[in-house]
């Protein structure tokens, strides 16, 4: 079994072609049919199954695969160590951000990453917790930022930031009865006869949203539900219905006073952004030095505006 083997046929299985896995790794396809066709000899099974549209990963392909990546992944952190001996910080970083937080911090991140590290390479990849937490898990990120992710004895993690989701209006949103406008301070109860519009599950803040409505025995009135913030505010400044987010969603949009911010008590919505990475793959000096500085940039960026 070969390093190339092995490199040949997870390119092939996530990109699900044999023709765009030859061009992202710049070789002749027949040369890496042979390098995927190899491998299954040696293993005697059959990783792949092809048709017309593509490749499919068979149930001994999809455990060869976490197993590829885990190979690359090792063969990766030795060569950064070894670059790390010749006193560079080099090698490359895949960093997972929230879409709540990707449009505050990938500017300031990406500076601070090239300033630091001007050997090294940044991924940056925008998405939900649930799928970052898959990737994670697969070697496909090195590390994410979180919204209240579930404790694992296959991850670590750190608090970057602690913050309470507020009730966000439109300017055209109806008042809560009659003519009577929103309070600064609502109660959670009163939340609960709101028209919300709300990501659906797993999103984290969603999750926390029906927890809390359980805990008081009602149930949110989703009235829409958006898997993108940026969507859902916009429906919010239409004077669709109401959102539950952190308050700094609000940076996003060029003109945040066409909405207003109300705190939620009894109880509040505690939020808490944690920083999140493999227990079980060696992190090198790059990956422990870009975990610092995405904790400074972060928590920077949330203190300026809050």
């Amino acid at each position: 079994m070969e390093l190339k083997q092995i490199e040949s046929f997870v390119r092939v299985a996530e990109l699900g072609s044999f023709t765009k896995a030859a061009q992202a790794l710049n070789i002749p396809q027949p040369l890496l049919s042979r390098h995927v066709r190899q491998l299954e000899v040696e293993l005697h099974q059959n990783l792949l199954i092809r048709n017309g549209r593509g490749v499919t990963v068979t149930e001994a392909g999809l455990v060869m695969l976490e197993h590829g990546r885990g190979i690359l992944h090792q063969v990766a952190v030795a060569q950064e160590e070894l670059g790390s001996v010749r006193g560079a910080l080099a090698g490359r970083v895949s960093i997972g951000l929230p879409p709540s937080l990707s449009k505050l911090v990938t500017v300031p991140l990406t500076l601070a990453f090239r300033a630091a590290f001007p050997h090294a390479q940044l991924s940056l990849t925008e998405g939900f917790s649930v799928l970052m937490m898959e990737s994670l898990r697969a070697g496909r990120l090195d590390m994410a930022v979180l919204y209240n992710p579930q404790p694992s004895p296959d991850l670590e993690m750190r608090v970057l930031h602690e913050d309470t989701l507020v009730l966000i209006a439109g300017k055209k949103s109806s008042p809560t009865s009659g003519n009577t406008p929103l309070k600064a301070v609502v109660q959670m109860a009163d939340v609960a006869k709101l028209a919300l519009i709300a990501p659906s599950r797993p999103n984290a803040f969603r999750l926390l949203i029906d927890t809390e409505m359980m805990r008081l025995n009602c149930k949110p009135n989703i009235v829409l539900e958006i898997d993108g913030l940026n969507a859902i505010l916009e429906l919010v400044k239409e004077g669709l219905g109401y959102a539950l987010l952190p308050a700094y969603t609000l940076s996003n949009f060029a003109k945040p006073e066409d909405f207003s911010t109300h705190r939620v008590e009894k109880p509040k919505l505690m939020s808490q952004l944690m920083l999140v990475w493999s227990a079980r793959r060696p992190m090198t000096a790059t990956h422990k030095a870009s975990m610092q500085l995405t904790h400074d940039v972060v928590s920077q960026a949330l203190l300026a505006i809050s």
